[in-house]
């Protein structure tokens, strides 16, 4: 029998599931025990497929917009990455019983959107056009408040209406080194600009990144398990091969994983986006380990003990069952 080579994985940590995603999860999972199925999801309830199947799977519908669902009592669910204020209006509107699974993180960006808006500033936010987040945050105000900017050229060729005036904003999601960059450059032209009280992306994302950048340069090669959709998961790639791996890539789960592209491995270096479960890295590795003889270490940048409260209609039941 052949021996197999030997490979070292280095484990990033923190990883994976944030305090946002798993509260999301749980508000529908918690919603499906007490009310029964079905429980309606307006868009993905977090950015992983294995996560949607799998409450699909328990009696959860998932849509795209209000109008798909019929006239019913079952329990909506708002997800995680927050929605315009025109939706929950749509929902009073028709009566619906729903819930609000946004993450707290990103209704502290709403909040402070609306407050620059109240106080009359000029919003700029910097983020992804067309990102479930984006839409929502852009959604709290009136059309034309926001300006969307998503690269460094965006915030040289911003033309605001009274530089006096501006106050920025951003994605949860983003990477910190791409974010700091355009920030910088606002600041240059504009160096009145009203900043967030405490910086708009989110411990996760940073912890995400920051244990990426200890990893990435000791190992031959990266893998990020998470959706392609997912903006944090992207972006730990990124910064993975920024911080001078020679090659990283995002895998939903180990059926992606494409055997060519790692040739001679010594090392390898594992991660996770916020909305992937640790179940999808457990068998990214064992993967690895059918081919190479492994030893896995995990190397631990920040700790996390973060949780965030679940609705007052759900905590009894998540008392009861051990989750809150």
């Amino acid at each position: 029998m052949e021996k197999r080579p030997h490979l070292d994985i280095l484990l990033c940590a923190p990883r994976g599931f944030c305090a946002g995603v798993d509260r999301a999860i749980q508000i529908v999972e918690l919603a499906l025990q007490k009310y029964g199925a079905p429980v309606y999801v307006r868009h993905a309830i977090v950015h992983n497929k294995y996560v949607v199947e799998g409450l699909k799977e328990k009696g959860a519908i998932f849509v795209e917009e209000l109008e798909e669902i019929p006239e019913t009592d079952a329990p909506v669910v708002f997800s995680a990455h927050g929605v315009p204020k025109s939706v929950p209006a749509e929902a009073r509107e028709r009566n619906m019983f729903f819930l609000d699974a946004t993450c707290p993180l990103v209704s502290k960006v709403h909040v402070e959107a609306r407050r620059h808006f109240e106080e009359g500033h000029e919003i700029v936010l910097i983020g992804h056009a067309g990102h479930p987040e984006v839409v929502g945050t852009m959604g709290q105000l009136p059309p034309g408040s926001v300006t969307l900017i998503e690269t460094v050229e965006d915030a040289n060729n911003f033309v605001p209406r009274d530089p006096q005036t501006l106050a920025f904003v951003t994605q949860t999601t983003l990477s910190v080194d791409d974010t700091r960059e355009i920030v910088a450059a606002l600041r240059a032209r504009f160096p009145s600009i009203n900043s967030p009280h405490k910086e708009d992306i989110c411990y996760a994302t940073t912890n995400r990144q920051e244990a990426i950048k200890a990893v990435a340069p000791h190992v031959d090669a990266m893998i990020v398990v998470g959706s392609p959709h997912s903006s944090n998961s992207q972006r730990l790639v990124e910064v993975a091969l920024r911080a001078g791996c020679r090659v990283a890539t995002l895998v939903d789960r180990a059926s992606e994983i494409d055997w060519s592209v790692y040739g001679n491995l010594g090392s390898l270096g594992v991660s996770a986006g916020a909305s992937a479960p640790e179940s999808l890295v457990e068998e990214v590795i064992d993967a690895f380990a059918e081919r190479y003889e492994v030893r896995v270490e995990t190397r631990t940048t920040a700790e996390e003990n973060i949780a965030f409260n679940i609705p007052k209609v759900l905590r009894d039941l998540a008392t009861a069952s051990g989750r809150d």
